[in-house]
């Protein structure tokens, strides 16, 4: 099997070229990329079918591939804001004069070479490749083989777009599926300056484990919803209901629901009437058991251990009675994975308790967590949702892809 160090270097070449662009360049490169994929919807409906009927209907993951005219409308939207986002190159971010009259400033500069490695989401391709060369960034992509066909087509438009301007098409690559080219990107120190993987805790674990690149990890979302005793029962019903239903198999759908042990038996049979028509399966403690089977809910089950700290991405989801606010909080500390975490309450102390001490890169009061998400957050896309402390926390979007450099000017000063 051949290398990929040619696809790297050649990249690694382009990225001199990226770092050039001008803001009216990149605006009219990503301008053309949106004005391309609408144009386009039904080639790239139709090379998506081939992945989509590859993959089994009761795979979690085929929502999250599928490509239809609504999806790549938003899609052509979510570029063409990347683009009105002011450029978050060549900010002055600091400046200083010394006694000897040297002038330091520092500013902000593209990553240079980004490297993304993704599972099933050909949404991905386009907010990576839009958000990177907003950013003066190359990036090379190595999506995985159940979304092939859809990722080449885009990158198709991706780089027709860059030609049309006659600028480089090789500032945004597509690696082979193939895995073993996987190791030879995670190691390729000398053409790509950053990894970032978006996909299952198992990919995660395994890009960490073995990138000598550094990393940036978009995390897996284990994503609780605390109901407090004060909360507004009917309000809590419906932010819960869309947090599981809404879009189950995304990293910010809710995956457990803790509920004050004073407001179970009032809040529970609450839930039944949005869960059923989504066939919700629910994996109950013994309280919560006891109560949705006297409700006769169909799809429930005892709860063991495991199905607390697991990421469902499906219309599931584990339920617990909590005594009291500190249980919630000790529930959440031991199986959160610091995504995304909300409260439903009307007491003030305790929202600002739960704000202030839940450790998670986003935190909700009297909300759905399905709201953590770039393009909501105003930041017009992302490349995933950051659970680590170091460089990006929470969505990873545009102003995070870059990286600083301080300029020194001088007139012969010597030390």
């Amino acid at each position: 099997m051949q290398n990929i160090q040619h696809i790297l270097q050649s990249v690694s070449d382009a990225s001199v070229e990226t770092r050039k662009l001008s803001d009216t360049q990149k605006k009219e490169i990503l301008n053309e990329l949106s004005f391309q994929i609408e144009q386009n919807i039904d080639i790239i409906v139709s090379e998506n079918q081939k992945d989509l009927v590859k993959m089994p209907d009761a795979d979690p993951k085929k929502d999250r591939l599928m490509l239809n005219k609504s999806r790549l409308m938003d899609i052509a939207q979510s570029v063409r804001d990347v683009a009105l986002l002011d450029d978050p190159t060549g900010k002055l971010l600091y400046t200083h004069t010394t006694e000897n009259g040297l002038k330091i400033e520092k500013i902000t500069v593209p990553m240079g070479v980004v490297g993304v490695i993704y599972e099933s989401r050909p949404n991905v391709t386009i907010d990576v490749a839009a958000l990177c060369i907003r950013s003066g960034n190359a990036v090379v992509l190595r999506g995985g083989s159940d979304a092939d066909f859809s990722n080449k087509i885009l990158v198709h438009f991706i780089q027709e777009s860059l030609a049309k301007f006659g600028h480089n098409k090789e500032m945004v690559q597509l690696l082979p599926p193939d895995r073993l080219y996987v190791q030879e990107l995670l190691e390729a120190d000398k053409f790509v300056d950053i990894i970032i993987p978006r996909g299952s805790q198992e990919l995660i674990n395994f890009v960490r484990k073995n990138a000598t690149v550094p990393t940036i990890e978009t995390g897996a979302g284990v994503c609780h919803t605390y109901i407090e005793s004060s909360a507004d029962l009917q309000k809590a019903a419906k932010i819960v209901v869309n947090a599981k239903t809404h879009r189950p198999s995304v990293c910010n759908a809710l995956d457990t629901i803790l509920v004050d042990s004073a407001v179970a038996k009032s809040f529970l049979p609450l839930i039944i009437e949005g869960f059923l028509p989504f066939e919700v399966e629910i994996f109950a403690d013994s309280e919560s058991f006891e109560i949705l089977s006297k409700e006769q809910y169909p799809f429930l089950n005892k709860a063991s251990e495991e199905h607390y700290g697991m990421e469902y991405l499906s219309q599931k989801c584990s339920i617990k009675i909590v005594d009291n606010f500190e249980a919630a909080l000790s529930h959440i500390r031991k199986y959160s994975s610091k995504h995304s975490e909300a409260i439903v309450s009307e007491n003030a102390v305790y929202i600002q308790r739960f704000l202030n001490e839940v450790d998670a890169a986003a935190v909700y009061q009297n909300a759905s967590t399905r709201f953590t998400d770039g393009g909501v957050f105003g930041l017009g896309a992302e490349i995933g949702i950051s659970t680590q402390k170091l460089h990006a926390r929470g969505p990873f979007a545009l102003e995070k892809l870059t990286t600083e450099k301080w300029i020194v000017k001088g007139d012969g000063q010597i030390r």
